[in-house]
This record gives C-alpha cells, sequence and structure tokens, in this order.
C-alpha cells in the first residue's frame, strides 16, 4: 500500500501566482477567492482536526454533475464515510474576503446541505465566519445558528453540548439573561440599580476581551467559564481578569485605575455560570449589539432611570441624514451611543459595499479579457484584491475603516456611566469608541468644537435648567497632557482657539457661552442651549438631525429660537411623533424629529443681504410716519413739561415709549415676513402614527422607513416620502401623515 501523504494542510503553499490544493492535490490559479478557500482549509484541519481524506473540494453536490452546485468543501464524521458514500457532516461555503456574506449565501449553504442530508453548514470570508444547523424536520428556509462546528473527535454527547451550550444568542434572550444578572447582583449583594449595572459592564467587557484575545487559536474549550477561572492561581480570578482587561484599554480611560470588580466570589460565579455558554466574539456585531441595547433600554428606562433612544427613531433618524464615507459626526448627549454606533455601522457597510464593487468590476473585467492566461488573471485578480483589502483593513493606520473608526466619530455625555456604556456599546458593535468622551457636551474638550462636524444626531435632554449657578468650573475642562498634545496635532489652530475660549470662561455662567438666553431669564431650558450648540458645531453647509419637544417650534413664547434657527439654517424636515413614542424610556413629552442644514458660507451671505434689504425697505416705509409721530409726542411732552402738568407728560412719555416698542415690532414683524418671502423654500412635513415602538417599549408597526412591519394601507414610509421630496420639492405642500 502506497504511503498516503498530505494528510493535513499544514501550510499554505504558494508558486508565483499559484496555489496547492492539498485536497485535489494539484496547483490552481492564486485567485483571491481560491486563498480563502485553502487558508480555511487550514483552520479545518489544524483548528478542527479533519483530515483530508475526510474532506471533498468543489464537490458536485447536485447529483447531476451541475456546475451551478458545487460546494467549497463537503466534510463527512470519518474517512469511511466518505468512501462508503454516505451522507457528508458539514458543507462549507466560501467567499472572497471582499464579499459580504448576504442572505442567498446562507440560502445556497442551507440547499447543499439539505441537498447531501449533512447536519452542518459553514458560510466563511477572512472578515467573518457564520455556523449553522440544519433543522431537517422544518421546512427549508428555517436553520439555527450555532456557536461552532464540532471538531472531527467530537463524540455524540459533545455534539449534543455544543447545541445546548455553546450557541449563538438571540437578541432577546440575550438581553433577557443580561437582565436576571443585574438582578442576582441587586438582590445578593444589595447594590442599587447603577451600581448592579457597574458591575455588569465590567464582567461582560471582560468576556469580550477573553473571547478576542483568545479567538485565534479556536480552542475547543470555553475559556470564559467558572471551571476555567477556578484553575487560576488568584484570591478573585474573575478582578485578576478584569484588571488585564483595563491595561489593554488603559489608552480609553473607560475604568478608573483603582476600579475593580466587587462583586463576593460565588456572586461572580452564578454571573459567568450564566454568561458562560454564550459566545460574543463569533457573533455578529449587530445581533449582540441589539441584544445589550435591548438590556439597556430596559434597566436605564426602568430602574436607573435615564432617558433612552428608541432604536426605530435612531435608525429612521439616519437614514434620514444619510451619512457618507469621510464626514465627521457628534453626538453632544450621546447617552448609550445609539446615533453613533448606527452611524458607524451605515458607513462603514458603504464602505465594504464599494470595495465589493470595485473587486467585481475589475474581475468582470479581467475575466472578458480572453488573450490572458489563467495565471496572468490570477496574478491581476490577487493584485487588486490585496490593494483592496489595505484600503478597508481596520487595523491599518489610515484605511477607509480605520479612518471611520478613528476620525469620524465623536460624542460626549456629562454622565460618566452613560459615557463608559457608549464606548462598551460601540465595541460591541464593531469599534470608533475611542471618540466617546465623558464631559459636559455644552463645553469645548477632547476635540469636540465649534465648526467641526458635518453631522451631528442628537437628542439632548428635556425639562431641565440651566442655571446661573451652573458654571464652567476648571475640572470641566481638564484633558491629560497627552490627549491636549495629541488634539493640537490633529486639529491645530481651530482646537487652540477653541480651548481659548472655553478657558476665558472659567467661574463664568455656562449660559454665559451661548447667545440665546434672554438677559431677563434667570434659567434657561436644556433643549434651547442644545439647538445654538449643535448648530455651533456644524461646518456650513453641514446638516443636523435633533429630537425637541415639540413646543419648540410651535410655543409663541418661543419664536426667538425658531428665528435663531432660521437665520443660520435651512429647516430641511420636520416629522412629529406620536405621544407614546417615548412613554416606555420614561419621557411623556410630546416630541418632533428636526432636520437642518446649516448655510454655507455663500448662503449665509445671500441670506443676510436679503434680510438687511428687507429690513432697509420695511425702515423707509415707516419712517417718515414714525419720525413724525415722534416729533409731536416728543412735542406734547415738552409743552406738558413747560405747563408743568407731571401727569400729562407721564402718559406721553409712556405712549412714546410704547409707539416706539410697538413700531419696531412691527417693523421686525414684517421684515421677517419680507425675508421668508424672498428666502423661501419647500419644508418636508410628516405627521407619523406608527413608529415601531408601543407605550409599554413593545415593537409595533413602523411607518417611518420600509420594514417588515409597515402597517397596512400605508402606501410609502415617511422615508421613501422625504426621498421623493428632495428629488422635488416643488411637487410637495402641507403635511404628509398617515393616510398619505
Amino acid at each position: 500500500m502506497a504511503k498516503k501523504s498530505y494528510v493535513k494542510a499544514d501550510e499554505i503553499q504558494v508558486k508565483g501566482s499559484q496555489i496547492f490544493s492539498p485536497v485535489r492535490r494539484k496547483w490552481l490559479p492564486l485567485t483571491p477567492e481560491e486563498r480563502v478557500r485553502q487558508e480555511y482549509l487550514r483552520v479545518l484541519t489544524e483548528a478542527y482536526g479533519y483530515t483530508l481524506d475526510q474532506i471533498s473540494e468543489e464537490m458536485d453536490v447536485s447529483g447531476r454533475g451541475s456546475a451551478q452546485a458545487r460546494a467549497d468543501f463537503v466534510i463527512w464524521r470519518s474517512a469511511q464515510d466518505k468512501t462508503d458514500q454516505k451522507a457528508p457532516f458539514i458543507i462549507i461555503e466560501c467567499k472572497s474576503d471582499n464579499v459580504t456574506i448576504k442572505a442567498q449565501d446562507y440560502a445556497q449553504g442551507e440547499h447543499y446541505a439539505r441537498m447531501t442530508d449533512a447536519p452542518f453548514f459553514v458560510t466563511h470570508n477572512s472578515r467573518e465566519t457564520k455556523y449553522w444547523r440544519v433543522k431537517k424536520d422544518r421546512m427549508p428556509g428555517y436553520i439555527e445558528e450555532i456557536e461552532n462546528i464540532p471538531h472531527a473527535d467530537a463524540t455524540d454527547k459533545e455534539i449534543e453540548e455544543l447545541f445546548s451550550k455553546l450557541r449563538v444568542f438571540k437578541e432577546k434572550e440575550f438581553a433577557d439573561l443580561l437582565h436576571q444578572c443585574h438582578n442576582v447582583i441587586r438582590n445578593r449583594e444589595k447594590k442599587d440599580p447603577a451600581a448592579a449595572f457597574d458591575e455588569i459592564a465590567k464582567i461582560l467587557f471582560v468576556k469580550v476581551y477573553v473571547e478576542r484575545k483568545l479567538l485565534t487559536r479556536r480552542s475547543k474549550e470555553n475559556l470564559f467559564t467558572v471551571d476555567v477561572l477556578n484553575r487560576q492561581i488568584a484570591e478573585n480570578p474573575l478582578d485578576t481578569l478584569f484588571q488585564e482587561t483595563k491595561k489593554s484599554y488603559s489608552a480609553d480611560t473607560i475604568f478608573d485605575d483603582d476600579e475593580r470588580i466587587n462583586l463576593k466570589p460565588a456572586t461572580g460565579e452564578e454571573i459567568v455560570r450564566k454568561l458562560e455558554k454564550y459566545n460574543l466574539s463569533d457573533t455578529s456585531e449587530d445581533i449582540k449589539g441589539v441584544a445589550f441595547e435591548r438590556f439597556l433600554g430596559r434597566t436605564f428606562r426602568g430602574e436607573i432611570g435615564q432617558f433612552f433612544t428608541p432604536r426605530t427613531i435612531v435608525e429612521f433618524m439616519v437614514h434620514m441624514i444619510d451619512p457618507q464615507e469621510g464626514e465627521v459626526v457628534c453626538d453632544p448627549a450621546s447617552g448609550s451611543g445609539g446615533f453613533l454606533i448606527r452611524v458607524f455601522e451605515i458607513v462603514r457597510e458603504k464602505i465594504l459595499a464599494d470595495a465589493d464593487r470595485q473587486y467585481s468590476d475589475f474581475r468582470a473585467k479581467v475575466e472578458k479579457d480572453k488573450p490572458l492566461t489563467d495565471t496572468k488573471r490570477a496574478k491581476l485578480l490577487q493584485e487588486k484584491f490585496d490593494e483592496i483589502q489595505q484600503t478597508i483593513d481596520q487595523s491599518n493606520e489610515g484605511s477607509r475603516l480605520w479612518n471611520l473608526a478613528n476620525r469620524c466619530i465623536f460624542g460626549t455625555d456629562a454622565n460618566d456611566r452613560m459615557a463608559r456604556t457608549s464606548k462598551m456599546n460601540m465595541i460591541m458593535h464593531g469599534d470608533g469608541h475611542g471618540g466617546v468622551h465623558h464631559h459636559d457636551g455644552f463645553l469645548n474638550v477632547n476635540g469636540i468644537f465649534e465648526t467641526r462636524f458635518d453631522i451631528v444626531l442628537t437628542n439632548p435632554p428635556f425639562g431641565a435648567n440651566v442655571e446661573p449657578s451652573d458654571k464652567v468650573l476648571e475640572s470641566d475642562i481638564e484633558v491629560r497632557d497627552a490627549d491636549a498634545r495629541r488634539y493640537v496635532r490633529e486639529f491645530g489652530e481651530p482646537y487652540k482657539e477653541a480651548q481659548a475660549r472655553v478657558k476665558a470662561a472659567i467661574n463664568k455662567p455656562i449660559a454665559s457661552l451661548f447667545n440665546l438666553p434672554k438677559s431677563n431669564e434667570s434659567n434657561i431650558k436644556t433643549e434651547i442651549l442644545f439647538i445654538e450648540r449643535c448648530l455651533d458645531l456644524l461646518k456650513p453647509g453641514g446638516r443636523m438631525g435633533i429630537v425637541l419637544p415639540e413646543g419648540v417650534y410651535n410655543n409663541p413664547s418661543l419664536a426667538y429660537v425658531r428665528q435663531f434657527v432660521e437665520d443660520r439654517a435651512y429647516l430641511k424636515a420636520v416629522v412629529s411623533l406620536p405621544q407614546e413614542t417615548f412613554i416606555s424610556s420614561g419621557a411623556s413629552v410630546k416630541a418632533s424629529l428636526l432636520f437642518l442644514q446649516k448655510y454655507s458660507d455663500e448662503e449665509k451671505a445671500q441670506f443676510d443681504q436679503i434680510y438687511s434689504t428687507a429690513k432697509a425697505e420695511i425702515e423707509a416705509k415707516y419712517g417718515d410716519e414714525i419720525a413724525t409721530e415722534i416729533q409731536r409726542l416728543k412735542n406734547a411732552i415738552a409743552e406738558a413739561k413747560e405747563n408743568k402738568d407731571a401727569e400729562s407728560r407721564k402718559s406721553l412719555q409712556k405712549e412714546l415709549k410704547d409707539y416706539i416698542k410697538h413700531m419696531e415690532e412691527k417693523k421686525a414683524a414684517e421684515s421677517r415676513q419680507l425675508l421668508k418671502e424672498r428666502f423661501d423654500y419647500p419644508i418636508f412635513m410628516y405627521e407619523a402614527d406608527k413608529v415601531g415602538i408601543s407605550a409599554t417599549g413593545e415593537e409595533d408597526q413602523n411607518e417611518l422607513y420600509p420594514n417588515t412591519n409597515q402597517p397596512k394601507g400605508i402606501e410609502k414610509s415617511c422615508l421613501v416620502w422625504y426621498r421623493e421630496f428632495l428629488a422635488d420639492p416643488e411637487s410637495f405642500s402641507g403635511t404628509i401623515g398617515a393616510e398619505g
């Protein structure tokens, strides 16, 4: 018997523009797709222990020789099963790194698995790997995502344990479990809700760190378990891991240097035991991020009392703003980070989709070039692929995704717990946390200052007042020396000027930094100051989406606020929300969503010119009349003085004062009316009835954007209407509502 060779793919063999397939035992053109395939073969053999005589490559799974039904890899439980042509164990579908795995890829893998009666299939590229269990007793389309596939030597019992213990979680399930953990800490440790949440946050951070640190090992052993922790030589192994975790994120100051996990060992074990069967690292950012947000919404709303923006509102507002690659985004009241996270996700998908298109277009062009040899074609594809990969490698400083994560996402919150939560939430979703800080959103700190941002998205705190006693303190604007030097390098003179402005205000009222407060007011609503702050943060031409109480735009006493905004920005859209939108988040106020675009320098100059001309015309219109009446009253006052008629003089002086005030108000009103006529533009108005969330916080019908739960009878979602409005604003008039 001949000696068996190539039992394992110990290394990737590349020779020029060719790559060796150990399964097929031949050299193949080195395309990006082929490299992904052979690299995953190495994972299957080295990490999972499968031998090449258990594996087939590019196998016809239709039974009819169809070129369209070829699985990348087919794996049998044993070499003998393969020889005996028994049903396969696992189907593998690989894609190139520049292809985002779509739902249709899952469907293809499932189809191949069902045709061959395989219980498992995998969809893989270097960006993500998903593991699936086919439910044979269920209709096609029903599959179950799991944490991993079995190793080659897995027993039947271990395979069943894989299903029951190491599985990818569903959002609601995991959110409920986190809430259970929260209650365990509260009850056992007698901690208040906020302190209990802090401990959950620390443990989750440890879990993410442990999984990411050891992910490349593809170990059979779940490393975040009570058993593994207890094998460590440490008084408090969980806190030991926490200290290590803190060091890995020391540059971000997420946790204080002296911070520890403050739980009894038994409590810590119970929490780890509840969490150990869930894997966060191999779970998509969206699933675990949504799960974390569910937990946040429930916990902060019900027990900690923090305001929480519903996910459907976040989703809608981000799509209305439509962020693009390279645009710098800020939320000066970031809370749990919902707006920033969704911007990051959407722009990331745009970048990856563009990379997909670049490679696909190039591949189509190369494949049409008939004179090219297979070797030359593979070489060109690989070179293009490598070139594109460099541009989207998030670890590569200066790449498109690195810039998105490190240069485009900024936020702040005055509450240190919320700032920390926002950072954690962003890490759960794939990162971009470095620009999130703990400080007052009104102040120029940590690179957040005027005219820096292309986009501002925020839901500022409602109802609270900024009092005269609320002053700028030196501690409010302190930053680490290393950070200060970095900001100067990155932002230059604008940063130094912004710092000078806020330093000059130390020990002065915060309200003194703003133009909107009236001199006769002892306090002012925070949402009013946030309007001005957000406009100031925007670059000329920048866009803003903000949640505001409806009274801000229909209360006559706040007309000065509306005029302030109109003097600086286009009002692009107003979407009125139903009363119950924020009830589940702890706020009963009826709110609207306002979308603004700050004037460019040219538009501002045009606006000012039109306004100046309008005021001059109105001044000329009433100039003679006013002068005549004022002179009449002055003469009458002089006459009363001469006659020593004090009562008449006093009455005439009041009449003069009232007349001047009345005419100033009249001229101002008519000037603004004339301005509106000459600087007129359409505004999109929408009255929403169903926005995806009920008064109790449950999922509801949603007319804001296209989704699977759109109300019957709604012809178009609000977002679709808005897109049509942007294409042809003049065809829209009045308010669009739920009835269309």
